[in-house]
C-alpha cells in the first residue's frame, strides 16, 4: 500500500509511470485468474485502491497549479 504523503513528494512523470507499472500488474493478474490460476485476490484490491490514490494525488496538483 502507498502512502499518499509519499506519492505527494514524487514528481508527475513518477506518478505516471507507477500507474502504468500497476495497471500492467493488474492486467497480469486478472489474465492468471481468468486462466484458473491460484492468485493473491488481495492484492487486485490494492493496486485498484493505488491508482485510485495516484490519481487524487495528480488531481490535487493539477488544482495547485490552477491557483
Amino acid at each position: 500500500m502507498m502512502k499518499a504523503v509519499a506519492l505527494r513528494e514524487k514528481t508527475d512523470k513518477e506518478l505516471l509511470q507507477t500507474i502504468r507499472d500497476l495497471r500492467k500488474e493488474r492486467l497480469k493478474l486478472r489474465m492468471q485468474k481468468s486462466q484458473g490460476e491460484d492468485i493473491m485476490l488481495h492484492r487486485l484490491k490494492e493496486i485498484r485502491r493505488d491508482i485510485a490514490r495516484i490519481e487524487t494525488v495528480l488531481t490535487e496538483k493539477e488544482k495547485k497549479e490552477d491557483k
